[in-house]
């Protein structure tokens, strides 16, 4: 079926990032997915990894992906990393104003959250006060500093890092401020045949992050995120994905359930899945494909034998089964 063209440039657009990013990082291509549907979503990303798996340059080169254009914040930069520390202040990461001796008047200077695409490594590192401000920024897309109310770029998106073997030292986000998070996806270590291939093309990764070149403009971006939110739900996705939510409420394992918030992003998550796939319409594999990393880290669990994954798969798969029983009767 061919798509109607304002949803064709939003795959034009998933298309492009996905394929130049896979040129740099390696074996990762689900990961890189659900990133790509994050930013298409208009929502954060929190990467939970181990210490050297392509988190830096997976988010540096998707900075270097996008070009600034005339309509954009002139303030921000295609690409900043913070690197979250127990010192740090939130001044550090929102900016300051400066007093100039010379001309007598105050001056704002923008942190590093100023950006396009912006890398938040360890930010369970940092004290709960940075971690609300920070996190504040990506809820309203501004900042505000000494009773003025500074607006980001309308690209801005997060791409959070936290590490889940090490807690010395570091400040867990709880569920509001996991929240935020579009999605929470993991990355595991690779196989040993990427590994290899890693091993043998590093000179060439290497070059290509130094010398990637952008492919999409920011307006393509914002663009596309409106085209995304057109994917077309049917009635039957829509209910599903009400039943899911509700679910989580009722379920005797978890004490926490999900949020009406939580239901509107795994419907967007779905729809920026669908873009990523190249259709114009949301399929329950869709919604099978961006569930866990959507609704995980929102939910409480008590405390049981099985893993949480484990109890929301039992959770939701029975609602996906009826879905596609009715769609099946229907056809």
């Amino acid at each position: 079926m061919e798509l109607a063209p304002m949803i064709q440039e939003a795959v034009t657009v998933a298309s492009a990032l996905r394929t130049s990013l896979n040129r740099v990082i390696r074996g990762r291509d689900d990961t890189i997915s659900l990133v790509v549907a994050a930013i298409l979503a208009d929502g954060h990303a929190l990467l939970e990894d181990y210490p050297g798996s392509g988190k830096t340059t997976l988010a540096k080169t998707l900075g270097r992906l996008i070009s600034a254009d005339e309509g954009g914040n002139k303030d921000c930069l295609p690409f900043r990393r913070i690197q979250f520390t127990p010192d740090l202040l939130p001044g550090d990461v929102l900016g300051v104003t400066v007093f100039e001796p010379q001309t007598g008047t105050f001056r704002f200077q923008h942190g590093p959250i100023f950006a396009h695409v912006v890398l938040a490594d360890e930010i369970n590192r940092t004290g709960p006060k940075v971690q609300a401000a920070f996190l504040e920024c990506m809820a309203e897309k501004q900042v505000t500093i000494d009773n003025v109310t500074r607006p980001i770029d309308d690209l801005f998106f997060v791409l959070g890092t936290q590490n889940p073997l090490d807690i010395a030292g570091t400040y867990p986000l709880p569920i509001v401020q996991l929240d935020r998070f579009l999605m929470k996806i993991p990355m595991p270590y690779v196989s040993a045949s990427v590994e290899e291939e890693i091993l043998r093309d590093a000179a060439t990764i290497h070059h290509d992050v130094e010398t990637i070149i952008p492919v999409v403009t920011r307006s393509a971006i914002l663009a596309a995120r409106r085209e995304t939110r057109a994917v077309h739900l049917s009635p039957a996705i829509r209910q599903c994905i009400i039943a899911i939510v509700q679910a989580t409420r009722t379920s005797p394992l978890i004490q926490f359930g999900a949020s009406t918030r939580a239901a509107l992003m795994l419907q967007a998550a779905a729809q920026a899945w669908a873009v990523i796939q190249s259709r114009d319409y949301v399929t329950e594999d869709d919604i099978k494909q961006v569930y866990s990393p959507v609704l995980l880290h929102r939910l409480k669990f008590h405390p049981g034998p099985q893993e949480p994954k484990q109890v929301l798969e039992k959770i939701v798969l029975p609602h996906l089964e009826r879905l596609i029983s009715s769609q099946g009767r229907q056809g």
